[in-house]
């Protein structure tokens, strides 16, 4: 039989209709039951069209085990004895024409087991849903937003993501600002406010946490209910899409967090959505995650595959977002099968099949691994035998340095190869370094509290600490708030402390931020290379006594190159010696401890002549002042005709003046 053309007679005011079922096809049920049905959207959920003349609705689920299943909502005043579904095979698709039903109605489908139960759930595909606390779906049109970020698209696809800057922003918009502290910034105000924002701190991509449907709100969207369906919290589907596009038209990316290893068990979800395990894995000992009190999808089950990849890719044609980030690999690589910790094969396929076919979709996406584990080939293609993503976040370096800052400065030389350790396996990989809202949250402090020492010492380890990440090899992310030095960690049921730049010291290493991302976005020797041996070069990374690490970021020319000196103590050294390659002259481009950004002024105002003479396996060295928990970045004086110091560095040194004799703690006000 040919679902194409099933009919079949309803009854309506006691009038006959006969109504045709466009939809599911038998290819389309084919491939949905193989596992690559990768626009099943369209198949499934409610979708208001013409049938045989008729504007109604169209609805379709997969419940495979249901006994009965019917649409409900206000429309029939939720009367489940009304618009019972027609089951179209044995494998449990269910589908109905309703007549005259439109947009912006709500609905849900009431399933009757096989136990005998009868349960509501939301439609897994729907579009958009109520506002919570209300569960039900919304019929929802999704197209119709016209689209002007053209030139976004043009232009990111001319260029080579890995040798480009890549600054990510990762921002939870419930608690980034608001109105009021019941009141949440909408998709729309939210691109008046964030995108001038995040443009002025020179950030090339803002990371939304996830934002499908979810009913909890300090769930922050990873434990979800509607995977198609953004969060209504902040208006429309059409609001979001015309945030995304301001962001796209203003030049910024968008990536969101995604999570397409487990989901919310609340009732009206995916949790054993006709009354068995559906979604999820039926083997009781790998269907929950007890640690976050979810259920894990049954990545091995072909039609979850058809679910999860399809809104991959939906989320990039309809929302034109420009990547993911990927939650929770290692919970989906490793998994606890028979009593002990296993490798999940279903997810090692699974992920390699969602890569493939995205990245044949659009080749500039972004797909990011968030995983903790040293699985390999993360970052390689599948063909190679790896995963398939393109970047992978690189938490150990990210434990590892923030292990080391948060150490008393006199214990530092016994932890120095927390710093030395990552330079090990940085080209392993495609990392991204991350500073994220894990790092900020349940007990952990915030990254300026943190840092050990007195006040100013925090500040002033802040900025280096800022300043190592921007200058390490791997493209960057910060949690917001990193960037003015929150003092308390996360709160997520109240915006940033924004009140903060009432005080001088936020205010200043909110300056320093900027000018130091300014930098970073300008030089190529920061990016170009990230992911080579050939952008890096250890200078001393073994003055364990004092704690001082230098090192060169190369980009492609030979003569594009900066020298790096980080000084993780409070000790200042005068006329110390650094080698470096054989330039004449080098300038002090950026300092982190500039009487503007809150420092003592430890600074090398004026270029400084190379000596010719070999120190640190470099045929010259300088010798030049090390500011106290300070990073100097200096670059190499060019004298060939043509050649001057380009704006970028002009502006950032503007800010390297004078030198202030008095302790710290005299000129610095308290909060």
């Amino acid at each position: 039989m040919d679902l194409a053309v099933l009919t079949f007679f309803q009854k309506k005011d006691k009038e006959v209709k006969q109504v045709v079922l466009t939809h599911p096809t038998d290819y389309e049920v084919y491939l949905f039951h193989e596992g690559s049905l990768y626009e099943s959207y369209k198949v499934f959920g409610a979708h208001v069209e013409l049938q045989k003349g008729i504007k109604g609705t169209r609805f379709s689920v997969w419940a495979p085990h249901a006994i009965k299943v019917n649409v409900v909502g206000d429309f029939n005043k939720w009367d489940g004895s009304k618009h019972g579904m027609t089951k179209l095979n044995d494998q449990g698709i269910w589908s109905l024409f309703i007549p005259g039903l439109l947009e912006n109605e709500i609905y849900k489908y009431q399933i009757k087991t096989a136990a005998g139960d009868t349960i509501l759930k939301a439609d897994p595909y729907a579009f958009f849903s109520e506002l919570r606390p209300h569960t039900a779906s919304v019929i929802y049109n999704i197209e119709g937003y016209e689209w002007k970020d053209q030139r976004w698209f043009k232009n990111k696809r001319k260029k080579t993501v890995y040798e480009e800057p890549l600054s990510i922003y990762e921002v939870h918009l419930g608690s980034w600002r608001k109105r009021d502290e019941h009141t949440f910034y909408t998709y729309r105000e939210l691109a008046d406010e964030l995108i001038p924002y995040v443009l002025e701190h020179h950030f090339t991509h803002i990371e939304i946490m996830p934002l499908v449907e979810h009913p909890y709100d300090r769930s922050w969207g990873y434990q979800g209910t509607g995977y198609y369906s953004p969060t209504s919290r902040y208006g429309t589907p059409h609001d979001l899409m015309y945030f995304i596009d301001q962001c796209h038209q203003n030049g910024i990316g968008v990536l969101l967090d995604w999570v397409p290893g487990h989901y919310s068990k609340d009732a009206h979800g995916l949790y054993k959505f006709d009354g068995q395990p559906t979604y999820e894995y039926e083997d009781v000992y790998v269907q929950e995650n007890e640690v976050w009190g979810t259920a894990n999808f049954d990545l091995g089950k072909p039609e979850v595959n058809s679910f999860l990849i399809s809104n991959a890719l939906f989320w990039m044609k309809y929302y034109h977002v420009d990547g993911f980030r990927v939650d929770a690999v290692a919970n989906m690589l490793y998994w606890h099968a028979s009593g002990t910790f296993q490798e999940n094969p279903y997810a090692v396929s699974f992920l390699q099949k969602l890569n493939e076919v995205v990245f044949e979709a659009e080749p500039s996406v972004l797909i990011i691994a968030e995983d903790s584990t040293d699985w390999p080939l993360v970052t390689s293609p599948t063909y190679q035998g790896g995963l398939g993503f393109n970047f992978k976040w690189n938490m150990g370096w990210m434990n590892d340095i923030l292990k080391y800052m948060e150490a008393d400065s006199r214990n530092r030389k016994y932890l120095h190869d927390k710093v030395t350790f990552s330079l090990m396996y940085a080209f392993s990989e495609n990392f991204i370094l991350p500073f994220s809202h894990d790092e900020v949250v349940h007990g952990k402090k915030s990254l300026l509290n943190k840092m050990p020492g007195d006040y100013w010492q925090k500040f002033a380890q802040l900025r280096l600490l800022l300043g190592y990440l921007m200058t390490h090899p791997g493209k960057k992310l910060l949690f917001m708030g990193g960037e003015f030095g929150q003092f308390d960690e996360w709160k997520d049921l109240e915006d940033l402390d924004w009140e903060l730049h009432d005080f001088e010291m936020h205010r200043l290493v909110h300056h320093y931020f900027k000018d130091l991302m300014m930098l970073y976005k300008r030089s190529k020797a920061l990016w170009q290379l990230d992911h080579e041996n050939e952008g890096f070069e250890w200078i001393d990374p073994d003055n364990k006594e004092q704690s001082i690490f230098s090192f060169i970021r190369k980009g492609k020319q030979e003569d594009n190159l900066l020298i790096i000196v980080c000084n993780f103590t409070e000790v200042v050294y005068e006329n110390f010696k650094v080698g470096v390659p054989s330039y004449h002259y080098y300038n002090e481009i950026f300092n982190s401890d500039a009487i503007p950004y809150g420092g003592s002024g430890q600074v090398n105002k004026k270029k400084m002549k190379t000596i010719v003479k070999p120190f640190h396996n470099q045929p010259c060295h300088l010798e030049l002042t090390i500011p106290p928990f300070g990073i100097s970045i200096l670059r190499p004086l060019k004298t060939r005709k043509g050649s001057k110091n380009n704006d970028t560095e002009k502006k950032v040194r503007s800010h390297v003046t004078g030198r202030r004799t008095r302790q710290p703690s005299q000129f610095i006000d308290q909060e």
